[in-house]
């Protein structure tokens, strides 16, 4: 008989025999032969490593920018231009050395930074256990968790881990925590006896690797491995889930090819222009290419990376580590975030809230497992947790290492001891105290748990803790005053109304009853009925603290916040009102099993309504379809998670949102961004820094296309007048993109963010980078550098007193001409610097200081002018000349009438805007 490799209905509907049967196997185990044999044929049990791309692969794609292509071939075609000239011009040779060192140079920087932002090694693996216990010709052995095969049978016991997918055939009292795969926070039972075919996720006699044993103990034999079982299943929906583009990403692809389009065909323009007036080939080639090099952005692929990875240092300082550059970006352009619950809004850790009791709830402060808190009420309410303290198999530990408080068994169960030790109870003491004479285990059908202890003074009393409904259909009497009394049909009705409103507040219910036991070992029945009710208990996983504040943030910003998770309606919408994700009346609440009956077009619909909205019980594929709709919308989306059933959907968004300290591996490796303290507080602040890398990234695009600008208008005017020269080098742009233009930019970039910058909307995904506004902007700061540094080229020019044609390249007047075109553009760009700081606020209000790598960059951009102006090496590559103070002086005043024309600018927008509020209040 073939060997099933996958879980499914043929084997959880199956009684344990014949799971045997099919599987080959038997209660003692495999033989180590048929082991060796089984693994050989299934292969480890370990999940596929992801595809890495070697580091060369990195380095070559650099090359493949736009920019990058176009400067390689302009290098190339320059090489073999040099090679034609007769004679040959160590000019063109020198130009050629440079545009390939501008590009190699760029490549550097960003391989650099990608590799070391990023770090993409396989991480899954660390969430599944190393060893685990299993029989083996009917022995117990311990073996490395890769070893298991299919027939295994494995040996289970709380606080273990889950190593593989296994059909349960003994179990006791079992219990595992399924939250890293399918997202919900309670634990559930599992059972040994068959049941019927459905989904195997919610199969009662099924176990799955990456999950964990809370409470009891089994046998269960292995029918999945590896990538075979259903976290190998999600591990490869993540895997075939395509990175998406991140906005940023497809505006510079467009800016790219628009701006090479154009510095091509200009160049060709000219070349066509110029070849008619006599000029030889090669030096009207290379008169173009320097008009196309004047045209493309060198210094931007690099300027854009640098800047990025300030963003990512800022951030690593909020402790959010951003792992790919541009998702810093993709941030600040997010307009929607999907965001799980468990362990991203919340602890994870169950926590007592309330305790009803004397017609009273009582409250309980402090939140997770440290016995931090105090508890409200009087010496019924310690009865009461003493009581239920008794009726615990959990055991709470202290820290230890780097770990925190922290709960061995059921969660619920831990949350009852930290109650009981808020109470001043010792529950450790009670125990030894009141040792345990006989107990009745939780069972589903009957919903609830007793013990009997022995107290002091020779008698037994038991202790029952339950669901409140079942509880209170077995108790005759209530103790809230110290004195039991009947159990009437009025306080049952006061009980059953307490018991919907806690559970209304979201909060799970336990009732709590004690009896007088009979003996030592009282039957079960007899231990379960007759009994006094103590009172409720109501518990939740709290919310972070942080969190209400953030989703505030996140809503003034203008972004949607959608709770998409695995765990119960009521628990999610309870949990979302708390943190203000909800604040509705009726919130729209649609579980997985609605979206499976859903088809796109109404997926699209409910997503476009205006209501909040909270989809629960949903898969990893109903995560994916989510956030696929979503960016079907246009939307960007943003999805918070930490379990492995996340992992899909964090790959799939358009930005992926870990938990460092308490997600998964596999989460923070499928995600772009992880949070080191699991903060969702990070989040906004996120947003915020991302916003304010676009908004200066888009200053230094202003900066550096408006001398871009002030390089091309000069050669053009040169051209159209028939000055037989060039006013400026192709090394000498060069030199001004990458010496004294990238700092500058870079210092723009480290800008701090605007103070009302999350009370602004969410831009546009199809809002253009080259909006209109740095449209204008640039277009203005460029033409009045491009009028003055035409104006000194051509009073230089013309004070020699000679025709435009007797000039040749070693004229001293030309050679002090084309110095001060290329120390006007250093000069002009440095006040530029400071005008594109702000957008309508004065530079002087921020104040001309408040930024010194600014200052220090445009002072270092400034003394390279002057060393290619003086030092006789550098004057010999670049054919400069002296200048003297006066020179400088002048361009120091064309310098500053750019910064005052661009304060007046300023000064005019912001009186337009303060004329317009007061037309629209009138």
């Amino acid at each position: 008989m073939p060997l099933p490799r996958k879980t499914g209905p043929e084997v959880q509907t199956l009684p344990a025999p014949a799971v045997f049967a099919t599987l080959d196997s038997s209660l003692r185990g495999l033989p180590d032969t048929e082991v060796a044999s089984r693994t050989a044929r299934f292969g480890a049990n370990e999940l596929p490593h992801a595809a890495r791309r070697a580091p060369w692969r990195q380095l070559v794609t650099q090359f493949t920018d736009l920019f990058a292509v176009v400067l390689i071939v302009a290098s190339a075609v320059t090489f073999v231009a040099w090679g034609l000239q007769r004679p040959r011009d160590i000019g063109t040779l020198q130009l050629a050395i440079a545009i390939m060192g501008v590009v190699l140079l760029n490549a550097v920087i960003g391989f650099v930074q990608e590799y070391s932002a990023e770090r993409t090694a396989e991480s899954l693996q660390a969430m599944v256990p190393h060893a685990c216990r299993v029989m083996r010709d009917g022995e117990r052995h311990e073996v490395p968790v890769r070893a298991l095969v299919p027939g295994d049978v494995v040996v289970l016991e709380a606080g273990d881990a889950v190593p593989a997918d296994c059909r349960l055939v003994e179990a006791y009292d079992l219990s595992v925590n399924n939250a890293a795969l399918t997202g919900e926070s309670d634990a559930v039972t599992r059972t040994a006896e068959a049941v019927a075919a459905g989904p195997v996720l919610q199969a009662r006699n099924l176990v799955f690797m990456g999950t964990d044993v809370v409470v009891g103990s089994a046998k269960a034999v292995v029918c999945a491995t590896g990538g075979e079982t259903e976290f190998g299943r999600i591990f490869r929906l993540a895997a075939a889930a395509p990175h998406q583009r991140t906005p940023l990403q497809r505006q510079v692809a467009v800016m790219a090819r628009r701006v090479a389009v154009a510095a091509l065909a200009t160049g060709a323009v000219l070349f066509a222009v110029r070849l008619p007036t006599g000029q030889s080939l090669v030096s009207s080639f290379v008169f173009a290419l320097g008009v196309m090099v004047a045209l493309v952005p060198e210094g931007l692929p690099a300027t854009l990376s640098v800047s990025l990875a300030v963003g990512v240092r800022r951030m690593a300082r909020r402790r959010a580590l951003v792992k790919k550059l541009l998702a810093v970006e993709a941030l600040g352009s997010t307009t929607v975030v999907c965001t799980d619950k468990t362990g991203t809004l919340t602890e994870a850790e169950m926590t007592v809230v309330a305790i009803w009791s004397g017609r009273a709830t009582h409250a309980v402060t402090g939140v997770g497992y440290a016995p931090v808190g105090e508890v409200s009420g009087d010496g019924q309410v310690r009865g009461l947790l003493r009581a239920a303290a008794l009726c615990c198999d959990a055991r709470l530990v202290p820290p230890s290492d780097r770990r925190g408080w922290r709960v061995l068994g059921d969660t619920t169960e831990g949350a009852l001891l930290v109650a009981a030790a808020k109470a001043g109870l010792d529950p450790a003491s009670d125990e030894a105290a009141a040792p345990r004479t006989v107990e009745y285990p939780f069972d589903p059908v009957r919903k609830m748990m007793s013990v009997v202890c022995a107290e002091p003074g020779d008698r037994h009393r038991a202790y029952v803790k339950g669901a409140p409904h079942e509880l209170l259909a077995r108790c005759s009497e209530v103790d809230w005053w110290g004195t039991p009394r009947p159990l009437t049909a009025d306080t049952r009705a006061a009980v059953a109304a307490a018991v919907d409103e806690l559970a209304g507040q979201g909060l799970l219910v336990l009732g709590v009853a004690a009896r007088t036991a009979p003996g030592p070992r009282p039957a079960q029945k007899e231990v379960e009925n007759g009994l006094t009710l103590l009172g409720l208990v109501g518990m939740l996983d709290p919310p972070r603290p942080e969190v209400h504040a953030a989703v505030a943030a996140c809503r003034s910003a203008g972004i949607r916040i959608v709770m998409v998770t695995g765990d119960h309606p009521l628990t999610a919408e309870a949990v979302a009102r708390r943190v203000g994700i909800v604040g509705e009346a009726h919130p729209i609440v649609v579980t997985g099993d609605r979206l499976d009956a859903m088809g796109d077009g109404g997926l699209d619909r409910l997503l476009a309504g205006p209501g909040e909205l909270l989809l629960c019980r949903v898969s990893p594929e109903h995560k994916m379809r989510v956030v696929t709709a979503f960016q079907r919308r246009g939307e960007v989306v943003a999805v918070t998670g930490d379990g492995a059933n996340d992992a899909p959907a964090l790959k799939h968004a358009d930005i992926g949102v870990a938990m460092g300290a308490s997600g998964t591996d596999v989460a923070r490796e499928a995600a772009v961004m992880v949070l080191l303290d699991d903060s969702f507080a990070s989040i906004a602040v996120a947003v915020r820094l991302g916003r304010s890398v676009y908004q200066n990234i888009r200053k230094f695009l202003v900066y550096l296309f408006s001398h871009n600008i002030a390089e091309l208008v000069p050669i053009l005017a040169a051209t159209f007048v028939g000055f037989p020269l060039v006013p400026i080098s192709a090394v000498q742009i060069l030199a001004i993109d990458l010496g004294s233009d990238v700092l500058p930019a870079l210092a723009l970039g480290t800008e701090p963010p605007e103070p009302d910058v999350m009370e602004r909307p969410p831009r546009s995904r199809d809002e253009r980078l080259f909006s209109a506004d740095v449209v204008r902007r640039f277009l203005f700061l460029g033409t009045i550098q491009a009028l003055g540094v035409c104006a000194v080229f051509f009073w230089r020019v013309n004070s020699a007193g000679i025709p435009y044609a007797a000039f040749t390249a070693d004229n001293p007047v030309y050679r002090e001409a084309i110095t001060m075109t290329q120390a006007g553009i250093v000069v002009s760009q440095f006040f530029n610097a400071l005008a594109v700081r702000t957008e309508r606020q004065s530079v002087l209000r921020v104040g001309l200081s408040s930024n010194p790598r600014l200052l220090a960059a445009g002072a270092l951009g400034i003394g390279l002018m002057a060393a290619i102006s003086y030092a006789p090496a550098l004057q010999a590559v670049f054919h400069t000349a002296p200048l003297s103070a006066a020179d400088w002086a002048v361009l120091v005043c064309l310098g500053f009438l750019l910064l005052v024309a661009e304060e007046t600018r300023k000064w005019w927008l912001r009186r337009r805007e303060s004329s317009d509020r007061e037309g629209a209040h009138r």
